[in-house]
């Protein structure tokens, strides 16, 4: 246990930190599982959302840019494979 009070303040912000961040990237496996489970009609509309829903832990710093492009590119090509 921290002795300082820095210390503890710090490891209050980070158990936040760490909930904020679990409970964002439960809801982008959450969106991509639901992309991959959806049939070929509503694909296209559950991919824009778990794009949404990937841009947005992107913007609050839960994934990197690079990787939540990955993600979205990776997502829109088996989707388009599934399609045709």
């Amino acid at each position: 246990m921290p002795h300082h009070k820095s210390a503890k303040k710090r490891l209050r912000q980070d158990g936040k930190r760490r909930a904020r961040n679990r409970a964002v990237k439960s809801q982008v496996k959450t969106a991509v599982k639901k992309v991959l489970s959806a049939d070929s009609q509503e694909a296209p509309v559950l991919l824009r959302q778990a794009q949404s829903v990937i841009d947005r832990a992107a913007k609050k710093g839960v994934l990197h840019w690079r990787a939540a492009a990955r993600k979205k590119s990776r997502l829109a090509k088996r989707v388009r494979v599934e399609a045709s």
